[in-house]
Parts: structure tokens; C-alpha cells; sequence
């Protein structure tokens, strides 16, 4: 019976419903009084299981239905932004308050200072903060870039790409449940209630310069994380880990574009510390993290991704 339920699932369906299963027994389990809402996002996560299972089946029983076609394809990238924003609702289950004393400290340590202070007062100017901010912006167009030329170009690809890229993205929301990290952005205001106590904050954090405020990928960046930010989701840096994944696309599929989009892939780097967004060591994390999950994601890909139901590929 359980084998004919998810007789057409593939590795990207059992991924998001495993995660959506396991996150939904750690709110039933662990909310105690740290989530307000848990009843809300039970129901969220009953409500997902059997919408994703429904559109599954629709789409194997009626493939030449455009509507539940493009569902089929497209339902985790739909799913990426509240999975995220739970994140910064669960994050109190396990510990309380945030981790961030311990990477400031690992980070002087390491360095002798906060490099996240300290590099935009090395480029203090509005064609740096541009091209930062830019950088730290094209998260979003290689994401979508890459995966619709991919969905043009061969839809297993596309495939191959999504299931790759949410593999990552869960295991960095998993993380975030756990280990609640804000990121370096703490040092000059609260965030979602947290805040540093006098004996981790440096002598001087620097105020972020007037030519750097005036940027217009910074007051586009301000925006949406005024609208989307989950604070506790800064390590590892799934900035940086699901960048690395597309580049990893780019090189296999599109591989006209491999320098540029490598080059975009440093410069996103150095932007999640020049905007104070991670720390050095999020970003390390995220690397790692690319390295080991994306080849894993990869092998199980080839294993259990199925095939496409679509007509002609």
C-alpha cells in the first residue's frame, strides 16, 4: 500500500515531504512555549503534505495538463520562501537566544578582528557598495537564471537542478532550527529580539557609510530583507552554498557561461562580509556545505530522480 502511495514520487518529492514530515514531528514534539503558533504550522505542514502528494498524482494521471504540469516542475521553488521565514519561528526550540557570541569570538580568533566591520570601511565607496550589493543580489538571478534557462533548454535538467538545489536548501533550514545564528548585522541594532550583550560588542562598530547607504542595489537589498528575513538563518550561508550549486549546473550544462557566473560566485562571497550580512566563517560553512551536499544530492539524483512525465523530452 505505502509503495503504491509514492509509486510515482521521484528524489525531489520524497526530499520535500521528508522535510516537511520531519519538521512538522519537531514542532508537534519539541514546540513547548517557544512557538505561539505551532497549531498554525501543523496544520501548514499536514495542509503541504497533501497538496504536494496531490499534485504528484495529478500530474502522473493527467500529463498533458499544463497547469499540474508546470506544478510538477516548478512546487518546491514555490515552497523555498515559507520554509525559510519557519525557520525564524522554530529556532528557540533547541537553544535559547542565538549563537553569535561564540562566532564573534571564533572570528577574532581567527582573524584579530570582525572582518564583517571591517571591510566595508576598507571600500567605503558607492561603486563598491554597487558592485557588493549587486553581487549579494544576484543570488536571486542565478537561482532563477539558471533554472529557467535549464526549464527552456531540457527540462531533465531542470529537474536535475531543482532536486540538487532543494536538497541543499533543506539541509541549511535544518540547520537554522538548530543553530540560530543572526550574523554580523546584530553588532548594530536587534533583530527578531535578540540582541549582544556589552561583552562580545568591539570598542567601536563603524556606522555604515553615507556613499554605501546611498547605493541603490543597498536600498534594494534593505528592502527585501525588511520583507523576507528570518533572523537565526546566517549559518552556514545558503547564499553561498546554493550559489556554488548553480555554478555547478553551469558547468555541467551551460558551460558558455562558466567564467562569468564563477566570477558573479566570488563576488557573492566577499558581499555576504562587506554587507555585514555573514560571518567569514558562514561562509566558509557554506562552501563546505556545497561541497559535500551537492555531490550527495547528486549520486542520489542519479538513483532515485525518475524521469520526467513530460511529452517529448
Amino acid at each position: 500500500m505505502a509503495m503504491k502511495l509514492v509509486k510515482d514520487y521521484r528524489f525531489i518529492d520524497y526530499i520535500t515531504q521528508g522535510y516537511v514530515l520531519v519538521v512538522g514531528l519537531l514542532i508537534l514534539f519539541f514546540h513547548r512555549n517557544t512557538v505561539a503558533v505551532w497549531p498554525v504550522l501543523l496544520a501548514a505542514h499536514a495542509l503541504v503534505l497533501v497538496g504536494v502528494h496531490y499534485v504528484i498524482k495529478r500530474a502522473s494521471l493527467a500529463p498533458e495538463n499544463k497547469f499540474f504540469r508546470f506544478l510538477r516542475h516548478f512546487y518546491p521553488i514555490l515552497l523555498y520562501t515559507g520554509f525559510y521565514r519557519e525557520t525564524g519561528a522554530l529556532n528557540q526550540m533547541f537553544i535559547e537566544g542565538v549563537l553569535d557570541p561564540f562566532f564573534i569570538r571564533l572570528e577574532e580568533r581567527l582573524f584579530g578582528c570582525q572582518p564583517s566591520l571591517e571591510f566595508m570601511t576598507v571600500l567605503p565607496y558607492r561603486w563598491a557598495a554597487e558592485l557588493m550589493y549587486a553581487a549579494y543580489f544576484s543570488y536571486y538571478v542565478m537561482i532563477v537564471g539558471i533554472g529557467l534557462t535549464l526549464f527552456l533548454r531540457d527540462k531533465r535538467a531542470f529537474d536535475h537542478y531543482v532536486s540538487t538545489v532543494s536538497f541543499v536548501f533543506y539541509m541549511c533550514y535544518l540547520t537554522y532550527i538548530f543553530l540560530p545564528v543572526v550574523g554580523p548585522r546584530l553588532f548594530s541594532r536587534d533583530l527578531g529580539g535578540f540582541h549582544l550583550l556589552p561583552d562580545v560588542l568591539p570598542p567601536h562598530v563603524p556606522e555604515i557609510p553615507e556613499p554605501v547607504q546611498s547605493a541603490i542595489f543597498f536600498k534594494i537589498m534593505a528592502i527585501i530583507y525588511d520583507i523576507f528575513e528570518s533572523p537565526g538563518a546566517a549559518f552556514p550561508s545558503s547564499h553561498v552554498a546554493v550559489a556554488i550549486c548553480t555554478l555547478f549546473f553551469t558547468y555541467k550544462y551551460l558551460k558558455k557561461l562558466r567564467l562569468i557566473h564563477a566570477i558573479c560566485v566570488l563576488l557573492l562571497c566577499a558581499s555576504t562580509v562587506y554587507g555585514r550580512y555573514h560571518y567569514v566563517v558562514d561562509v566558509i560553512g557554506g562552501a563546505l556545505v556545497a561541497a559535500i551536499l551537492v555531490p550527495i544530492a547528486n549520486w542520489c539524483y542519479n538513483r532515485f530522480g525518475g524521469q520526467s512525465t513530460d511529452k517529448g523530452e
